[in-house]
């Protein structure tokens, strides 16, 4: 649906994890991971979804385009694509957007002094004039623009409101106002929101939209205090991943509104008692799409974390556990139901057939492939003949593992087996499938049996890298739950990650280290596809790295 800014009565979600998530170091998606995100984002609810920064390298343009031609539907989200204030970045995400029913151009160009005279070597004037200029460009192309001041926080506020008036006049819709660097504080940011309100003549023409770092915790706080001030956008990401501290969390955020909106309902114009949602946010599909994000990114979500932690709905204490028996509203401000968490329930067993497989992962919104299907299935009918409970998270782990592709080609784990014990040397014996297709199989003694497996495959693969990170977690309760591994590796300052599930937890690290190593062999073979790849250029002084 398109947005007009004379038309929001809710809070818009303009959903980054694809473009500013993906920056978090190691986190880098491939083409297909991007578009399982985006899917089940549009089932989520989001209005917007930042799906990249096409100029950024051939690999994010084409994620980008294919994203906008396959959920980029008349009923979908918004496509969103990045750009810096220069024509080459307008013109590629302008081609990659093409197949979106709705799509957005988001350029952005910093205001602040600081990045004015050490990165841009640009005046006001000269800012001024660009980001008139470039705002103009990009409304050629499609209707739907969006400019970001870059460090707006640090920016004097007499002159952002004299850039915002004036891409507002070259038809800037929608205006972000960034906390680039995490810096102010709930008041701060709230008053310089209602600064902008009463200080920018044409402000009634464009939605203002906020996006903020986590720097010093306060994010969210922010966020919200800039609703109460007049944002109707807020650009935050799935469990809050993105540059340094992360960004505001989407999850936060949203349940924060869902929990509390007899609080912010008169902020919007609506009386207190309203029960209608102040967004668009499917809430039961939170958790979801907090679990395939933890997954593709191979990045975990600490147990205490708000909304989607393991323990955001356990009790310990003996107090709490007593009150919430007698009414969980003693101790629990929301249902753990209302995010899509609900309690393990054996949904499917051996005698299974595919049928019931594949209907029952629709339930949980999969849509897989054929191909992707059957690969699953084989893992499931494995599964339930060492297990007798299976649940839908258990389901939810081996799809999102069994559908995990890496692009290009890699190495493929054929056979593993570890030898050890409190008296015996931990040893390990793998055998891989090298891109070229030749098997390999060698042996190595380590400190334990994962040390060993990794040796081994190290002296296989032969490719240098650091392990700067081991991490292990069950799905389920139980002797026999599949174990989760996530691994971090680091190549010549980059990082590159890993994710795989299964009962054993050898065979789970073993390929959790394939799929990382993976991902740092297509970085060699393909260094323009790399997405991190546009920093680097971005550190040229005529050019501005995108982070907002």
């Amino acid at each position: 649906m398109k947005i007009q800014p004379s038309q929001v009565d809710r809070v818009l979600i303009f959903d980054t994890t694809l473009r500013d998530g993906e920056q978090s170091p190691g986190a880098a998606l491939n083409g297909d991971e991007k578009l399982a995100i985006a899917r089940q984002l549009a089932r989520l609810g989001v209005d917007i979804i930042e799906a990249g920064f096409p100029f950024s390298s051939p690999g994010d343009f084409a994620a980008v385009q294919r994203i906008a031609e396959v959920v980029g539907t008349e009923d979908g989200p918004t496509i969103c694509g990045l750009a810096r204030a220069t024509r080459q970045d307008i013109q590629a995400a302008a081609d990659a957007l093409k197949p979106a029913v709705h799509s957005r151009i988001h350029l952005f160009l910093a205001t602040s002094d600081i990045h004015l005279e050490h990165k841009l070597k640009m005046t006001r004037p000269e800012v001024l004039a660009k980001a008139e200029e470039m705002v103009a460009f990009a409304k050629t192309f499609m209707d739907d623009i969006e400019f970001s001041p870059e460090d707006a926080g640090r920016s004097d506020p007499e002159f952002l409101y004299a850039v915002l008036e004036r891409v507002i006049a070259a038809g800037a819709t929608t205006v972000n106002i960034p906390d680039t660097v995490g810096y102010m504080t709930p008041s701060e940011f709230g008053g310089l929101i209602r600064g902008i309100k009463e200080n920018v003549p044409n402000i009634d023409q464009a939605i203002i939209s906020v996006h903020g770092h986590n720097d010093l915790g306060l994010a969210v706080a922010n966020f919200l205090e800039a609703v109460k001030n007049g944002a109707r956008q807020l650009e935050c990401t799935i469990n809050g991943i993105g540059e340094r501290a992360g960004n505001a969390a989407l999850e936060e955020l949203v349940m924060a509104m869902h929990v509390r909106r007899q609080y912010f309902n008169p902020f919007l114009g609506r009386p207190a008692e309203s029960e209608a949602p102040l967004t668009n946010i499917d809430t039961r599909q939170i958790f979801r799409t907090s679990r395939l994000v933890s997954n593709l990114t191979s990045m975990l979500v600490q147990p205490n974390k708000a909304i989607v932690g393991a323990n955001a709905f356990a009790h310990e204490s003996g107090i709490h556990q007593d009150g919430v028996l007698k009414n969980r509203l003693t101790y629990e401000i929301m249902d753990a139901q209302s995010i899509g968490l609900n309690d393990n329930q054996i949904v499917l067993g051996k005698l299974s057939g595919r049928n019931a497989f594949r209907s029952r992962l629709k339930e949980l919104g999969f849509e897989l492939s054929d191909q992707d299907l059957n690969r699953a299935f084989v893992r499931f009918k494995d599964l339930a003949d060492k297990k007798k409970e299976i649940s839908d998270r258990d389901l939810e782990a081996i799809v999102q593992d069994e559908t995990q592709t890496q692009s290009g080609v890699g190495f493929a784990l054929e056979r593993v087996q570890v030898s050890c014990g409190d008296h015996e040397c931990p040893t390990a014996t793998v055998t891989i499938r090298t891109p070229e297709g030749q098997e390999l199989t060698d042996a190595a003694v380590g400190t334990g049996p994962v040390d060993a497996v990794y040796r081994a495959i190290n002296r296989l693969a032969e490719v240098p890298n650091q392990l700067i990170e081991f991490s292990v977690q069950s799905v389920t309760a139980g002797i026999d739950a599949i174990g989760e591994v996530t691994i971090r590796i680091q190549h010549e300052g980059r990082i590159y990650s890993g994710h795989s599930a299964n009962t054993d937890i050898i065979v789970a690290s073993a390929q959790a280290y394939l799929n990382a190593l993976n991902r740092l062999f297509n970085a060699l073979q393909h260094p323009t596809q790399n997405p991190q790849t546009f920093q680097e250029k971005a550190a040229q002084p005529t050019q501005a790295v995108a982070q907002l």
